[in-house]
């Protein structure tokens, strides 16, 4: 009998801006709370590849809003997790894998730059190591990301390979990573020549698209519209969106083969 060939899916668990739609203290703003696209959790995505022998698992981000989002994607397991950047709605969600961890019965690996790092390792070192008097063991292990070095994270449904390069993330640098020919930008305002190989010959671009108006650390809509117009993917999917953007509306104005994201969408691609 013959093995079927492995699949790959990345489902968008968060597709909102900083503050999420609705944000606190603000509300919908332009978007209509009669829809349920317009709901948006902060950033996050799930990269999973699936074979006879089973699925492998990988998390792009811990936003704080994960608990839900692995509630709702009904995650049973992680192999690993990939880190973008060290802004709190990137990592504050850090402490939800827990119950996965403590589950499973064995630490995964979690791949980040230095900056990101050291950040991630002050804010959170418990995750990395027991603190004196706790009984709670180490969820995480550090491992070390090189911009164009895939990260490779293994499990049951074969290997997920992410290539990293480097964005301009205003007052920081973030990462943006490539799966097969999906590439992953959340937050970017700038893309360095350096990386533009990374964005040619693309099935899917996902890319930050905060606002119609210009933002110091992200892609506007009209900027995401620019690029995307130059690296021509065959299609884009509009993410990190905040209170401006209501999906309807944005939908009707964006051209053929760019859609906003939602969160729960899925996406399915060769790896």
């Amino acid at each position: 009998m013959t093995a079927s060939a492995p699949s790959a899916q990345i489902t968008i668990l968060g597709c909102g801006s900083s503050g999420g739609v609705p944000r606190v203290g603000i509300g919908w703003g332009n978007c209509d709370s009669a829809n349920p696209r317009n709901r948006r959790r902060r950033c996050s995505i799930l990269v999973e590849r699936t074979s006879d022998e089973g699925t492998t698992r990988v998390l792009v981000d811990t936003s704080p809003d994960l608990r839900e989002q692995l509630l709702s994607a009904d995650v049973q397991h992680l192999d690993g997790v990939l880190i973008t950047h060290a802004h709190a709605d990137h990592i504050h969600g850090i402490d939800d894998v827990r119950p996965l961890i403590l589950k499973m019965r064995h630490r995964i690996n979690i791949h980040m730059d230095a900056p990101t790092a050291e950040a991630v390792l002050l804010r959170f070192d418990y995750i990395f190591q027991t603190p004196p008097g706790s009984q709670y063991p180490p969820l995480l292990d550090f491992q070390p990301i090189e911009d164009g070095r895939a990260c490779v994270i293994d499990g049951a449904g074969g290997p997920v390979a992410g290539i990293p390069f480097r964005l301009d993330h205003g007052d920081i640098d973030a990462l943006g990573f490539r799966f097969g020919d999906i590439a992953y930008t959340p937050d970017v305002v700038g893309i360095p020549d350096v990386s533009l190989p990374y964005l040619e010959n693309l099935d899917v671009w996902i890319i930050d698209a905060l606002q119609y108006r210009p933002h110091p650390s992200h892609f506007s809509l009209s900027q995401a519209l620019d690029w995307i117009a130059r690296m021509k993917p065959r299609r884009a999917i509009l993410t990190n969106l905040n209170t401006d953007l209501d999906f309807e509306r944005l939908k009707s104005e964006i051209p053929a083969g760019v859609e906003p994201a939602w969160d729960g969408m899925t996406l399915t691609f060769d790896m």
